[in-house]
């Protein structure tokens, strides 16, 4: 099956360090573009900022950073369907673990509103090792602030789990199931901060053996295609 998803269709990928937010965004994309679906994909713009600079940031440029990254995906959905490796979601997230600074919520949250899908990484993925990030201890604090920024906006989203195929066939199954549940996508012109029926129930217990049983038994009764 593959989604009908409109032009401005944004599908964010968020989630903790080391979670396959790359990997997966890429091969979303690609899976889109082989089924006809116009799509582009847009990086992760901290990365990049943090490779150019050669350093992390300090929290005096971490609003110039979100303000990046939601600026290249509203201008990549203005022609058609995006799938964005993260959003400004995350710099907020991050504003506030290192440096307790939680004002960069309100815009992230705000242009998070007027993405149509949102696939949160679960922490199921061995850690790989990289200079510009905190460690495997940073992850489960990482996950549980985007969780709860999720559910202090009354946003859904589905958190999805399984390594290489598994995991993209995981995300292909939660894009169909929350396209097809709302009829359409929302496009980035909707604003409805209201739980649609796709949020999954076990979005705020953070356990991955209960998260993944959950996650394991609805995608059952999906078509896998």
């Amino acid at each position: 099956m593959t989604p009908n998803l409109p032009t401005g269709c944004v599908i964010a990928l968020v989630g903790a360090e080391s979670t396959g937010k790359t990997e997966l965004s890429r091969a979303i994309a690609q899976r889109l573009q082989d089924r006809g679906t116009p799509v582009t994909l847009v990086g992760e713009y901290l990365r990049e900022w943090c490779e150019r600079e050669g350093r992390t940031p300090r929290p005096d440029e971490q609003q110039v950073i979100a303000d990046e990254q939601r600026r290249r995906i509203d201008a990549a959905a203005a022609t058609g369907v995006v799938v964005a490796d993260t959003t400004a979601l995350m710099t907020a997230v991050y504003s506030e673990q290192l440096f307790a600074d939680t004002s960069l919520y309100d815009s992230a949250l705000a242009a998070q509103r007027r993405y149509a899908i949102t696939l949160l990484t679960a922490l199921d993925l061995p850690w790989v090792a990289d200079d510009m990030r905190d460690g495997p201890h940073a992850r489960q604090p990482t996950d549980t602030l985007v969780r709860a920024a999720l559910s202090r906006a009354g946003l859904s989203y589905a958190v999805v789990h399984g390594s290489g195929g598994e995991r993209l066939a995981n995300a292909w199954n939660a894009i169909n199931t929350i396209a097809g549940s709302e009829g359409r996508a929302r496009t980035r012109t909707r604003r409805d901060a209201k739980p649609a029926s796709w949020t999954w129930p076990c979005e705020k217990c953070s356990d991955p053996e209960c998260e993944h049983k959950l996650f394991s038994d609805l995608m059952a009764r999906r078509d896998p295609t």
